[in-house]
Parts: C-alpha cells; structure tokens; sequence
C-alpha cells in the first residue's frame, strides 16, 4: 500500500532540485544559441536585401515594427502561457497544466487569423503614412503582405517553444529555431537573386525564404512537443476554450504584450523622427536593431531559461531559489551587455560596411552605434528585471516602466533631441531613457520583493515548524 503510493507520488521536476547555476545555465543556453543563430539570419536577411538597394532597405526597416508587433504578441502571450504552466507544474496541478497548454495554442491562433487578415488589406497603407517614395511603399507592401499572411508558422513555434521552456526542455527549441534559421539564411540569396534556376524575386524572395524557415522550425517542434514531452498534453479532442484559463493566461501576459508592442510605436515614431532628415537614417536604425539583436538575444534567452524557474520556484514557494536565479540572471546579462558595449564601440564602421553601406551611412551610423551603446549595461539590468515581475505575475511593474522609458521618455526626447541638436543628437534619447528605466525598475524591485517574495520566506519558516511537530 505505501509502496504503491510512493510510486504513484510525482518525481520532482528539476527546476525545484537542480543547483540554480547549473540550471540556469542548462535551460539557457540551448536557447541563447537558437537566439543567436535567430539573429544571424536576420542580420543575414538584411545584408541580402541590402544588396538589392538602399531603398529595399528602408522599406524592410519601416515594416520592423509590424513583425515586431507579430512577436510581441506572440512572446506576450507566451509569457501568460508559461507563468501559468510552470506555476501549475510546481503545484503539482497536471491538469491546470494541460489546461494552460491547450488554452494557449487556441488564442495563439486566433491571434495569427487578425494579423494574416489587418497584413492582406492594410499593409499598404501602413506604408503610405510613412514615406511618399513609391519604391519604397511597393517592396515594403509586398514584403509585410507575406510576413503577416504565413505568420502562423512563427505563432505557433512561438506557443510550443513555451510550452517546451516550461518543463525545462530548451534542447528542442535550439534544434528547431537552428533549423528555421539555416534555411532562412540558405534559401535568402536563391529566392533574392534568383540562383540555382529559381525566379529572382528581389524582396518577395526574402519575404518568403523568412516564412519558410518559420513553418520548418514550427513543423519540427510540434514534432517535438508531441513525442518528447511528457509533463504535458496537447490533446485537443472535445476542447471548449476555458474563460478562467484564457483570462489568467492574458492577466499575466498582456502586459507583456503590451509592453513589447510599446516597442513597435516607439520604432514607428523614432522612423518618422528620422525621416525628417533622410531616409538614409531610416536605414541606419533598421541596421542598429539588427546588430543589437546578437547582444540582445542572448539575454532574452537567458530570460526564458529564468522565468520559468522563477515562477516554478513560485509556484513552490521556495524564496532562497528565486533569489539566486535573479542574481545569477543579472549577473550573465551585464557580462553580455558589456561584450555588446565594447564590440559596438570599437567596430561600428565594420559592422555597418557589412551592410554595403554608403559613405554618407557611415557618416550616420558610427555616432548612432557608439552613443546607443551606452545604454546596454543599464538595459541589460532591466530586461531580467521585468522578466522576474513577470514570472511572479505582476507584469503590470514591467508594463509601467516600458510605457514611462519608450513613450513618456524616449520618442518626446529624440523629438527635443531632433528639433533643437539635429540628427546627431537624436541617438543620446537611448541612454537618456534607460537611466530612466534603471530609477523605475529598481524601485518596483524593492515593492515586489517586499510584498512577493520575503513573504515566501515567513511561509516555509512556519512549514518546517509544522513538519517537525506533526
């Protein structure tokens, strides 16, 4: 009888037992390799289209902020789902799981249907509001049109790449992201230029080698998903959406969402401060968000492994464990940022010559680069921050410190910047408004550790007294 329920007693997942070093690092770092290889291709895609003009450039760089929207919305969403899953697994509650799991890849797609529907009818408008250069309007219309129609393939890898992070399976994400990207970057210049007897499709041909690698990466994962994990079901037969399940999924990850499409008006409006001067400038802020993504993307990964140890150490009450996972967090990611500072400033006219840029970019781009690298250590800090407000289901903290640096801080700084300085000054908003978001994110650090987690500690005091007296 007590053998039987001691088989029957759940095995305790890693992310409650494993040493938070080793751990972060082992949940990590299979994702900050797929994020790297992530940012190659993009980086890759754009020196491509680069070489198609200047003005494909532009146009790629204007629709940033739609595909940034697409994977706000998505990542948003995915935080919601994976707060939940993991909190539920630390619970020990399988079904709140399986629940969280199929919940999320129905609001997944129905997120994919009212993007691939807005991108057929108004993406070129988008483009008409911005710039009255009809070569620019054509290729960035035919570009966007494609990304947002086939989006369901970076959706959907999205939603099982959560899913996957939630039981500590980062592996697959890393194999699966690799892949997408290796056909991105192989299919680029046979679909751009037209080799090896394919039509040359110009900027529709990097539109389309992007989709392609996003569906390839989305078929393996599901592969993945339904062979190699476990700890949760996606069987969808008799699936009625749950109100309480969707609800809490968006309560936690809306703000998300929120705060990453914040991004999008915050690029949108920083190109039309741009494009008073020129479009060349455009250009350069398109390439800026391309190179910082291999800095960047590093410390996102580092976010993915954390939050779901965070929030399952959470779940489980355990403070001293989400301490250290922050500090350790923290910690990676200043040593990330400060490579990124030093690369930034001390090769900023080879990074950009990879993107055949004219001398007149350079002239641009060089300042660009070296002054908004200095903001990299103080984002660095804030990044991992506003995943652990998340992870602990107070994203509305990373929401309002998103909103006051991107909105309230940044856009009207450039525009003063702009107005009175001219362009070479625009650029020093960056570290403006992360100095900003240091001040802020500390602050609610201080209100949510006190409120959240030294809470924690009291509880398991009180647990371990019962233990021994019972």
């Amino acid at each position: 009888m007590s053998g039987s329920a001691k088989a029957a007693k759940p095995a305790e997942n890693k992310m409650g037992t494993m040493p938070i070093n080793k751990l972060l690092f082992s949940m990590s770092l299979p994702v900050v390799l797929s994020m790297l290889v992530q940012a190659l291709y993009n980086v890759v895609d754009s020196i491509f289209v680069a070489r198609i003009g200047e003005s494909s450039l532009t146009a790629v760089s204007l629709a940033f902020p739609i595909q940034n929207l697409i994977i706000a919305v998505a990542v948003g969403t995915g935080v919601g789902v994976n707060a939940l899953l993991s909190r539920s697994l630390g619970q020990k509650n399988q079904k709140g799981a399986n629940m969280a799991a199929v919940n999320g890849i129905f609001v997944f797609v129905i997120s994919y249907v009212i993007f691939a529907i807005s991108g057929l009818l108004f993406s070129e408008y988008y483009f008409t509001v911005q710039t009255s250069n009809q070569e620019i309007i054509e290729q960035g219309t035919t570009y966007l049109t494609i990304c947002t129609v086939f989006s369901f393939g970076i959706f959907m890898q999205i939603a099982l790449e959560r899913i996957m992070q939630s039981t500590g399976r980062t592996i697959y994400n890393m194999i699966t992201q690799g892949l997408g990207a290796i056909i991105n970057i192989i299919l680029d210049p046979i679909m751009i230029f037209g080799l090896f007897g394919f039509p040359k499709m110009g900027i529709a041909g990097a539109a389309i080698a992007t989709v392609i690698g996003q569906i390839a990466g989305m078929l393996l994962l599901l592969y993945f998903t339904l062979r190699k994990n476990p700890d949760v079901s996606l069987n969808m037969r008799g699936f009625k959406p749950s109100k309480t399940t969707i609800l809490e999924i968006y309560r936690v990850g809306f703000p998300s969402i929120i705060m990453q499409s914040i991004g999008s008006v915050m690029t949108f409006g920083f190109n039309k401060i741009l494009l008073l001067f020129s479009e060349t400038a455009v250009s350069v802020f398109g390439i800026y968000f391309k190179l910082q993504s291999f800095i960047f993307m590093p410390v996102f990964g580092l976010n993915n492994g954390m939050v779901p140890i965070v929030a399952y150490n959470y779940g489980a009450g355990n403070k001293d464990r989400i301490l250290k996972a922050i500090r350790s967090s923290v910690i990676a990611a200043l040593c990330i940022m400060f490579i990124g500072v030093l690369i930034f400033q001390i090769f900023p006219e080879q990074l950009l010559y990879l993107f055949d840029a004219s001398e007149h970019m350079i002239s641009i781009g060089v300042p660009a680069l070296r002054i908004i690298s200095l903001s990299f250590l103080l984002a660095g800090y804030c990044i991992v921050i506003g995943s652990v407000f998340q992870a602990l289901g107070n994203g509305i903290y990373s929401l309002i410190n998103s909103f006051a640096r991107q909105l309230v801080c940044l856009l009207p700084a450039a525009y003063v910047l702009a107005e009175v300085f001219g362009l070479h000054a625009v650029w020093y908003a960056f570290p403006l408004a992360e100095i900003i978001s240091v001040t802020m994110t500390t602050f609610l650090l201080r209100r949510i550790y006190k409120k959240v987690i030294a809470p924690l500690g009291v509880e398991s005091v009180k647990d371990s007294i019962l233990e021994n007296y019972s």
